[in-house]
C-alpha cells in the first residue's frame, strides 16, 4: 500500500508529495523546499521513517515545484523525472525565479523523461504518467488505478484549475486534458493538487466552476 505525505513549502505554499510503500523506497514529487528549515524538515522526515528516496519527479517546471530539486538530488544522490517539454523550465528556473524574489540554486538538468503512459517505480509500487498539458506543455499527473488516487500538479485545484496565461499555458489545451482525460479516472479517485487541499474528481465535477460540460 501506497503512503502519501503532504508538505506544504515555500511562500507559494506549494504541496510537496513524499510516496513510499513497506519497502520503504520512496519518491519526491515537486520538492519545493527552499529555506533550510523547510529543507530540515524534509530530511527529518524523511529520517525518521527510515525512508529511502530513489527518484525526484516533477509534474511541471514551475520554479516553486523544483526549489529543492537541487538540494534533494544532492542529499540523496537520486534523478530528476520530468516531461521533457518542461525541462526548459529547469533550464531557466534561476533567471526566472529571480522576477520573483527569489534565489535558488539551478535544479539539476542530468534529468529522465517521462512521458505519458510510463510508470514510476519504487519498492512493490508505481504511478502512472498522465501527459496533462495546459498549466505547462510538458505537466503531467501521476496516478495509481488501484489505490485510487491522482497527483495533478497544477492542473487541478480543490474548486479551481491551473492558470494559462504563463508562457506554455493553453486554456483549451488543460481543459481537454480535465475534461477529455483526467476526471475519466473516476468520481472516487482523491486528488492531491499542487497547492491547496486534497478532494476528488467527484467533488470537483459537483462543485468546480470550471469542471463544467458545454
Amino acid at each position: 500500500m501506497i503512503q502519501i505525505k503532504t508538505f506544504y513549502f515555500n511562500d507559494l505554499r506549494e504541496c510537496t508529495y513524499v510516496l513510499w510503500d513497506e519497502t520503504l523506497e520512496c519518491i519526491i514529487i515537486d520538492p519545493g523546499c527552499y529555506s533550510s528549515s523547510e529543507r530540515e524538515r524534509l530530511v527529518k522526515f524523511i529520517v525518521s521513517e527510515n525512508l529511502k528516496p530513489v527518484k525526484i519527479v516533477n509534474t511541471h517546471g514551475h520554479f516553486d515545484h523544483i526549489m529543492g530539486n537541487a538540494f534533494v538530488a544532492t542529499e540523496w544522490g537520486i534523478k530528476t523525472h520530468i516531461h521533457p517539454q518542461d525541462k526548459p523550465h529547469l533550464e531557466r528556473a534561476q533567471k526566472y525565479s529571480e522576477l520573483f524574489g527569489y534565489s535558488i540554486e539551478q535544479p539539476p538538468l542530468d534529468t529522465i523523461d517521462i512521458d505519458d503512459g510510463d510508470k514510476i517505480t519504487f519498492g512493490n509500487s508505481f504511478v502512472t504518467v498522465m501527459h496533462t498539458p495546459g498549466h505547462t506543455r510538458g505537466g503531467v499527473s501521476l496516478y495509481n488505478l488501484e489505490e485510487k488516487f491522482v497527483i495533478t500538479g497544477d492542473a487541478l485545484f480543490a474548486g479551481s484549475i491551473g492558470r494559462t496565461d504563463l508562457p506554455g499555458g493553453d486554456y483549451d489545451q488543460l481543459m481537454e486534458s480535465l475534461l477529455g482525460r483526467l476526471v475519466k479516472l473516476g468520481n472516487d479517485f482523491k486528488v492531491y493538487p499542487g497547492h491547496g487541499p486534497v478532494t476528488t474528481i467527484g467533488q470537483e465535477l459537483d462543485t468546480n466552476p470550471f469542471l463544467r460540460y458545454e
